[in-house]
């Protein structure tokens, strides 16, 4: 049935995050990509959404969030801009090595000087050798529909993905989006699962060792076990 809404790029891309029951969100405000997160705290804060969102003081600090809890097995998100996804420079390289699905949205503005708030992709093209898959939105349909397939794409080839739209063009028009049904994306999307694990770090008389995924995403030798229901899913809007 079809659930055609009214919303801006930035609501679009809460709602694939809300479809993909992320587990825990972290994200630090920055223009244009605020109200992204502020819906997603708004639900949280309902109940409407059963995830952690994680408050911290910089954008640094935010990808380490994702990375810690991407590692012990979570669905996690955030998005950011500009000068922000700069101040992650760092730990995207860390993300990106660790294999770790992560979803990031960033929502594209122009980086200083001179300090602009104006449309541009030179935070994201900056950041192209990081080792994170770029997907570029043209519609705030795409960014919902990217947001849900960039957590398939992660999670099946442990890479992070990096979802990418117009600040303001994209992020503060309002335009139809269909809503896809919540059962039909969890069907798409397997249960979040922990896939590599470093046995030790590379050190002098240590060795290094990643267990390879087994059947269904688990590392062979794991027993750990995943609930994940579809039905009568709260996430549809």
């Amino acid at each position: 049935m079809s659930n055609v809404q009214i919303m801006t790029g930035n609501s679009a891309a809460a709602y694939g995050a809300r479809l993909a029951k992320v587990q825990v969100v972290s994200a630090y405000p920055i223009t244009p990509s605020t109200s992204v997160t502020e819906t997603i705290a708004n639900w949280v804060e309902r109940g409407e959404l059963k995830a952690e969102y994680v408050r911290v003081e910089s954008e640094h600090s935010v990808m380490t969030v994702c990375i810690s809890a991407s590692t012990v097995g979570a669905r996690v998100f955030t998005s950011t801009s500009s000068h922000g996804l700069l101040y992650m420079h760092e730990q995207l390289h860390w993300a990106a090595g660790s294999r770790l699905p992560i979803v990031m949205c960033c929502i594209n503005r122009g980086v200083g000087a001179p300090w602009s708030i104006f449309n541009d992709q030179q935070d994201s093209i900056a950041q192209r050798d990081t080792g994170w898959i770029q997907i570029y939105c043209r519609d705030n349909q795409e960014i919902l529909d990217s947001v849900i397939q960039a957590y398939r794409i992660a999670e099946e080839v442990y890479c992070p993905v990096m979802v990418c739209y117009d600040g303001f063009v994209l992020s503060h028009t309002m335009m139809p989006v269909d809503i896809p049904d919540a059962d039909q994306v969890c069907r798409f999307l397997p249960p979040p699962t922990n896939p590599i694990r470093s046995s030790a770090r590379k050190i002098p008389g240590t060795s290094t060792r990643l267990s390879s995924p087994g059947r269904g995403g688990m590392p062979r030798g794991s027993s750990a076990t995943a609930t994940w229901t579809c039905a009568g899913s709260s996430s549809t809007p």
